[in-house]
């Protein structure tokens, strides 16, 4: 397996992936190599990530949702005449 060594690491970065290394019970290299790959991900910003969440929502054909989404007024509405 081939390895790696970074030189000139942040003290910040260090301090903080030894932290998250401790939370979740790993070693500094797990921990890194759990980093890396996560960072490697290229995971959507915030806005992207609700807008592709919403997308996948309203077109799940999960317990018969038809991906028009109610209006939550009329929803209290009706919830309150009950």
């Amino acid at each position: 397996m081939p390895t790696l060594q970074i030189r000139d690491l942040p003290e910040h970065l260090h301090n903080r992936l030894k932290e998250e290394a401790g939370k979740q019970h790993r070693s500094l290299s797990q921990q890194a190599v759990v980093a890396l790959s996560k960072g490697m991900g290229k995971p959507l910003d915030a806005k992207a990530r609700r807008k592709q969440l919403l997308e996948r929502i309203c077109t799940a054909p999960a317990h018969g949702f038809t991906g028009q989404l109610k209006d939550p007024a009329e929803l209290i509405r009706r919830d309150r005449e009950r």
